[in-house]
């Protein structure tokens, strides 16, 4: 169990850098004037996403595979149940900003940097959370 564990936060650490460099790629990408430094910003930002999203993936399958191992306590602990939709709202931002990068890569958007930048601050938000409610274990 502390091996999946282990490997689990390796893999959501490894998931939250590309949540939080993502969006400030987005916010550089808008705030450029320069069409070659927005074309390798959509490039720096297509690639940043195929690299980090197995990680998600990754991080969520070993979750599963921590809940499979006692699902008694976890499936009904309140704290597991908000920890997942929490982590369900991440991957729906995980989702949006694959659509942010497909739109800059087809030159198709037009947000701004100030969108970009409350954008950008969401997941710093939902790792608190996510992180309280997995180590305070609060509503069981």
């Amino acid at each position: 169990m502390l091996w999946l564990k282990a490997f689990h936060i390796i893999f959501v650490v490894c998931w939250f850098a590309g949540l939080f460099y993502l969006p400030r790629i987005f916010v550089y990408y808008a705030a450029s004037g320069h069409a070659e430094t927005r074309q390798q910003l959509a490039v720096m930002a297509r690639k940043l996403y195929r690299f980090v999203t197995p990680f998600m993936f990754i991080a969520i399958a070993l979750g599963v595979a921590m809940i499979l191992q006692n699902p008694d306590y976890y499936l009904h602990a309140r704290w597991m149940w908000l920890k997942l939709a929490g982590v369900t709202f991440l991957v729906v931002y995980h989702a949006q900003c694959g659509r942010y990068v497909s739109a800059i890569n087809d030159n198709t958007d037009h947000h701004g940097h100030v969108f970009y930048r409350f954008f950008n601050e969401v997941p710093v938000f939902f790792l608190f959370g996510i992180v309280l409610l997995a180590v305070l274990k609060p509503f069981n």
